[in-house]
Formats: C-alpha cells, structure tokens, sequence
C-alpha cells in the first residue's frame, strides 16, 4: 500500500475529530445561552464553582509537577540507560523523545479534556436548576448536553492525539509498521494523569459526602443539602471533581489506551490487510462519536415522562449507528483479495462489543438498583441494625462478581474465535478479535460519559434548588433528575470497568506482542518459574495495598470534615436555629488538603511496582532465559489485572447497592426517613461511599495502567 492510499482514512478520523470538537464548542455555546435563576441560587452555584476550580487547579498544578519528573526519567531511561536493539523501531535518541513527548502529549490532553468537562458541568447546574422551574424537558437537555461536552472533548482529543502523532512520524519519514510502538507514551500519559484524576477526586467527593452525611442526618437530623450544614459545599463540589474530571480522564486513558494496543495487534495484520489493520482503531472509533452526538441530541422527554427513558432510547441509537459505523469501517478496511469475508467477522466482533456494554448496564442495574432482590436484601437487613446491614452489602458485593465475569469470558472467547475464523491461521487473528470487542464496547464511550456527567450536574442542580428554598414543585422535578443521576452514575462504573477488562486482555495480549517485536521470541507466562510467580503475588498485593491507601485516605480526611462540621455546630448555635451562616469554605479547604496530599502515595504505589518488579528481576537474565524479567512483569500485569477487576465489580456494586438500600428506605420502607433503619442505612451507605466513589473507580485506573506502564517501559525489562 502506498502513503496516499491512508490519506482518506487520516483526513476521516481528523474531520470527524473536529466535528466534534465544535458541536463541543457549540453546545457549550448553547448551555451558556440559558437562564441562570435567582440571585441566591447563582450565590450556591459560584460557591460550587470556585471550590470545584480551586480545587482543580491545585490539582492539577501537583499531577503536571509529578508527570514532569517522570517524563524526565522516562527520557534517561530510554536515551541511556537501556541497551539498544536490532530489533528497536528507532534510534535510542529517536526512540526517547517519541517516548517522552507522547507521554508528555497523552497527559496534557488527559487534563485538558477533564479540566474543560468540569468546567462546563459546574456553569450546567444552575442553568439545569432554573430550566426545572418550567420545564423537565429543558433541565434534562441542559443536564444531558452540558455533559455532553466531557464526553466528546475526551473522545475527540484521543483520537486527535494519537491521529496526529502517527500521522506526524509517517510525514517524517517512519514506517508505518513500527510507529505504534513509538507513541506508546501517549496512552501511559493519560494514564497517569487519569490515576491520580481519579484518586484525588474520589477522595475529595467521599470525604466530604461521608463528613456531611454522619453529622447532618444522623446527628443532626437534618436532610441532605440543607445549606445550615457546613459541609454541604463540599459535598456538591465533590461530585464535580471526582464524576466530571476524574470519569473523564478516566475514559480519555481507556480509548486512548485502547487505541494505541489496538494499533499494535494491527501490525500483525499487516501481511493481509496492511496499513488498514493499524488505522482500523481510529477509523472505527471516529464513527463511534458520530453516533454518540445523533444520539445526544435526540434525547427529550415531557413532564410526565420517564426521563431515563428518554436517555436509554438515545443510548440504543447510539449504539446501533456505532454498529452500523463499525460495519463499514471493517468493510472498508478489514478486507482484502486473500481475506474478501474477514470484515464480517471483525464486524461481529464489534457488535460482541457492544452487547457487552449493554449486558454491564443491565447487571449493573439489578444489583444497585431498589427495584430488584440485592438492594431489597440489604434494606431489608437494616431492620435489625448497622452490623447485619454492612453484612447483607458485603455479600451482594461479592456475588456481584460472578455474572460480569461470565460476559467478559464469553465475549472474548467468541470474539477470539471470530477472529481466527476471520484470518483462518495462527492466533494474531484471535487476538486482534478481542481488541474488536473492546472497540465495540468503547464507540459508545462519549454518550456513556454524557450520562455520567449527567449525574453530578443534576445532583448539584437539586442542591441549589434545595439551598435557595425553591418551591416543593421545583424539587420534585429536580429529584427525579437526581434519581436518574444516581442511576447513570452507577451503569457508566459498571460500563468503565468492563471496558477496562476487555481493555485489560488487550493489553496484555499488545505487551507480549511488544515484547516478540523486540526479541523476535514469544514468552508465555510460566508460573512455575519463581520469578514469575513472585511477580505475580506482587501484582495482587498491589490491588490490596492501593485499595487500603484509597480507602484509608477518605477515612482520614472524612474525621476532618467531621470534627470541622462539629465545632461549628457548638460555637455557631444560629446555625441550627438559621440565624448564623456556617463556614463553607473551612470544609472545601480540608478536603481539598486532605486529598491532594493522600493521593500522592497510592498514585506511586502503582507507578513505581511494575518500574521495580522489571528492574530487579533483570537482574536475573542468562544466557539461557534472556526474557525472564519481562516474564515476571507480564505475571504480575496478568494477575494485578484479574485480582483489580474482581475488586473493583466488589467496590462498584456493593457501594451502589448501600447507597441505594438508603434511598429505597427514604421513600417510606421500613420506617422511612429517622427511623432506625434508615439509621443502619446511612452507616452502611458510608462504608460503601469510599468502596463506590474512590477505590472502585481508580482501580479502573489502576488496571489500565499497569498495562500502559509495561508497554512503555517493556524495551527495559530486556
């Protein structure tokens, strides 16, 4: 194939980018154009704003600091400590700047994308909180579109990253085949970022929901967002920092990621389908986004109207035009005179894909929605106190585990299988299937993050609505936003984390690619070797260890806020009777130190384990077994990866479920609200706060960057 033949596929994924990079721009035209209600409710939503922003930059000053040192050790690394290769896809110099400037490039895309997301939904909420005094319709499209922006900047900046650093390497003159290798930084970089995203706003949002949770309505007995409680601040810009910014960078690392495994299982399709193997990851994501937006804008509803309804009819749209953009990627690209069938395999590979994520939804739904038997269990169990409450939510979280691991083996099973009957001979084709499905579970990604987005704009909408002493009508309408929230919240963690485990096989199965690319031999994972096994221990008491750090880090900063939330309560009895103002800004100040200091441990934690595994046990090379240090890093992705994904499905739902068995009490079950169930409830809910909203969601991350790590640095574990 010659150069001009990818010029059409590149100028696709760049116009589509653009595209929608300025429906982005347009809707954030749109939402701002909207009417931002009465002087005290701007007053509650600016308070929200400068928390969420100061917060946010604080953040981000730390994340931009941590990742200039470690690009600047990446650069050594590679320039002059590692040995070169024949088998190098450049020069070490080459190699070390491609490394270090897509690393560099991956991460700041990774913060713009989140920073821009959160930006628009903290300037969402009041104009979703005013659109409810006349109209649910109006609400649930400024809430929806307003998300809407996160999750097409995160998506379009993947691809234009990725697009632009091949279609830069191509121009200069390098092959094709070994350019994937050279941007694998990209991906790493957006995961870094997205870890400590995700971890400091998981321990922001939870510090402050636990703090105001236990001295507002057990203590207190006050309702949650009443503006006597000092935390209540805190709490509402929690739910930007760690739904909006940290989902975001998130899901920014998971396509990019994805993209850039994707891209070097496709060098092995070079043989059959040449460059159109490599380029088939962004062609088919571009139309993945395509889709999202026409189903974006379809969603509306009316005032009696179901609006979940509404937003699950936009997500079957999308999903079928992503399938058919996906039919047609694969059709134009996957085949050729050898191959003139392969495309319908891959196709349908794509479409397990996207079953799946549909699948994830509807699990996801069963066990952390009141509806069904898991949450009414845990209700149920609150009647006889905190203990057998935290007991009913525990076992739900761990039988959570079983059916999502069942969807995951079947999709790549049958996705593996397809792909081999698509090439017909040895396994690249199987491989290259997974990395399909994790496509087709992944082109939905910009309107899975609308959705998410969602939630925090119209919970922080029901806050205002609530501080500013809006009428029981307004709240009505607002509350049945914030129930959808709750919901689309809990489906897009279930959503995230089985992308990350199809992402995760993908992954792994790229760095053993990686690693035949740069020795010319095939390592298999053999736990009977020491080493391996050794690496593979590490890899499990890694999710452990990660997940205490997290979890201990809330736990530390909730005491805080709790004692702050106390002493004003006793100095400032006006604050009960609505006399005295409480001081806001004293919690936001807590939290907000309290979580960028206890991010940074758990955050090195898992950049440094894979570093050090590969380094010590290099040490350990002979003559007879050179790959045995990639070996143990291979055993410890492996087994980190398994133990992260079992984890996090425990966290996700078990934390979902509590939560919801609170609200479910809060309708009138069981006594309703103050009763002594409802009391167990908000106990069981405040363990699972840490379990849903921190932990569960950087082991995400965490599983996604133990792959993007071992891919970078593979080349020095040789």
């Amino acid at each position: 194939m010659n150069t001009m033949s990818m010029k059409p596929a590149l100028i696709l994924v760049f116009t589509i980018s653009f595209f929608a990079l300025a429906v982005a721009l347009w809707l954030i035209k749109w939402v701002m154009a909207k009417d931002t209600g009465t002087a005290d409710m701007r007053r509650i939503s600016d308070a929200i704003k400068s928390g969420a922003e100061a917060f946010l930059s604080r953040q981000n000053r730390t994340i931009v600091a941590l990742a200039g040192v470690l690009a600047i050790i990446i650069f050594v690394l590679y320039a002059f400590v590692r040995h070169h290769n024949e088998h190098d896809p450049a020069s070490p110099m080459v190699l070390a700047l491609c490394t270090t400037i897509s690393f560099a490039m991956g991460a700041a895309c990774s913060v713009i994308a989140g920073y821009i997301g959160m930006w628009v939904s903290i300037r969402t909420n009041i104009r979703a909180a005013s659109a409810a005094r006349n109209s649910l319709n109006d609400a649930l499209q400024i809430a929806l579109r307003g998300g809407a922006v996160s999750g097409l900047f995160v998506t379009a900046m993947s691809l234009l990253g990725i697009g632009g650093l091949f279609a830069a390497l191509k121009l200069m003159g390098f092959d094709y085949s070994r350019i994937p290798f050279m941007i694998v930084g990209y991906g790493f970089g957006a995961s870094f970022v997205a870890l400590f995203a995700q971890l400091g706003g998981g321990i922001y949002t939870k510090a402050a929901d636990v703090g105001a949770d236990l001295v507002g309505k057990v203590e207190a007995g006050i309702p949650e967002d009443d503006p006597r409680n000092p935390a209540v601040i805190a709490d509402l810009v929690g739910d930007n920092v760690g739904d909006c910014a940290g989902r975001g960078a998130d899901l920014f690392e998971s396509t990019a990621a994805e993209n850039i495994g994707a891209m070097i299982l496709g060098v092995g399709l070079i043989p059959f389908f040449g460059w159109q193997g490599v380029l088939f990851p962004l062609v088919a994501r571009a139309f993945g986004i395509l889709a999202s937006i026409f189903g974006i804008m379809i969603v509306k509803t009316d005032e009696k109207g179901d609006p979940m309804q509404a937003l699950n009819r936009g997500y079957y749209l999308t999903s079928l035009l992503a399938a058919l953009g996906f039919a047609f990627a694969a059709w134009w690209l996957l085949s050729s005179d050898k191959l003139p069938h392969a495309w319908i395999y891959f196709t349908a590979c794509g479409l397990i894909g996207i079953l799946t994520a549909q699948a994830f939804v509807y699990i996801t739904q069963y066990y952390t929605e009141y509806k069904y038997r898991p949450v009414l269990t845990i209700a149920e169990a609150s009647k006889t106190g905190p203990a057998t409450n935290i007991i009913a939510g525990v076992a739900v979280g761990l039988e959570c585990t079983a059916i999502p691991v069942l969807v995951i083996s079947t999709a790549i099973l049958a996705s593996y299988y397809l792909g081999l009957k698509a090439l017909g001979t040895g396994a690249m084709g199987g491989l290259f299937g997974t990395a399909v499905a994790t496509m087709g579970m992944l082109g939905t990604a910009a309107y899975i993050l609308a959705m998410d987005t969602f939630g925090p704009i119209t919970d922080n909408a029901g806050g205002i609505v609530e501080m500013s002493r809006q009428s029981e009508q307004i709240r009505k309408k607002t509350d049945r936003l914030d129930a959808v929230g709750n919901t689309t919240k809990a489906l897009t963690k279930g959503y995230a984390i089985g992308s990350a485990a199809l992402a995760a096989f993908l992954l792994f199965s790229a760095y053993l690619d990686e690693i035949f690319n740069y020795t010319g031999k095939r390592i298999a994972v053999d736990l009977a070797k020491p080493e391996v096994f050794i690496g593979a221990m590490l890899g499990a008491m890694l999710v452990f260890l990660f997940s205490a750090l997290a979890i201990r880090a809330v736990g530390k900063a909730a005491y805080d806020v709790i004692n702050e939330v106390r002493r004003q309560f006793k100095e400032k009895p006006g604050i009960m009777k609505g006399t005295e103002d409480p001081d806001y800004g004293q919690c936001v100040d807590i939290v907000t130190l309290g979580a960028l200091k206890a991010m940074v441990m758990p955050g090195i934690l898992a950049v440094a384990g894979p570093i050090v595994v590969g380094l010590v046990f290099r040490q350990f090379i002979t003559a007879a077994d050179t790959t045995i240090a990639a070996e143990a890093v291979a055993g410890m992705l492996m087994v980190g990866t398994i133990t992260g994904i079992m984890m996090a499905l425990f966290f996700n739902n078990s934390g979902g479920a509590w939560d919801n068995a609170k609200k479910y009490i809060e309708t009138g079950a069981h006594g309703g609200k103050r009763s002594e169930p409802h009391k167990a409830a908000v106990v069981g809910d405040t363990v699972g706060d840490p379990f849903k909203d921190t932990a569960g969601p950087s082991l995400h991350v965490l599983i996604k960057l133990l792959a993007t790590i071992t891919l970078v640095l593979a080349p020095l574990f040789l």
